[in-house]
């Protein structure tokens, strides 16, 4: 049975799943890792869920605030073993659903170009390819996504 627990960025589980994502990203990034993760500190990310299935932690996500009416999607995760299972839908949906209780009006994030099938899913979720913000300006491995969620 699967559970999603809302948690801060100090939750044990959360910060275990973290390490993992870590090393994936590390591979999945190759030479850009660095540039990418010094915008992956949790020192502001202060939502984070947790997704659980008999009681072992398996999937993760956060969001920070972005603008005043805005939130970005953070540190999406689902262990491999995991994975194709729709855990990565739920955890996104539990966070819109986080955000909506905060009135806040969209969601955006930034994936890589080398990972296909977490653009797939956030398309798949209502999210539109948008022009690449602040620090992703210019970096040609990056997409940027935004979704409405006035349309959740």
């Amino acid at each position: 049975m699967l559970n999603i627990k809302r948690t801060t960025a100090e939750d044990k589980d959360f910060k275990k799943l973290v390490v993992l994502l870590d090393k994936d990203l590390a591979i999945r990034d190759g030479e850009d890792h660095a540039f990418y993760a010094q915008f992956d500190k949790l020192e502001k990310i202060n939502h984070v869920v947790v997704c659980y299935q008999n009681d072992v932690a398996i999937g993760c996500g956060a969001f920070k605030q972005f603008y005043s009416d805005t939130v970005e999607i953070k540190r999406m995760f689902v262990d491999p073993d995991h994975r194709g299972k729709g855990i990565a839908s739920k955890v996104l949906a539990a966070l819109e659903t986080w955000a909506t209780e905060f009135n806040y009006k969209n969601c955006v994030l930034e994936t890589g170009k080398n990972n296909p099938v977490a653009i797939a899913l956030y398309q798949k979720s209502g999210y539109d390819i948008i022009p690449n913000y602040d620090q992703y300006e210019n970096i040609e491995t990056s997409v940027c996504l935004k979704k409405h969620l006035t349309n959740i």
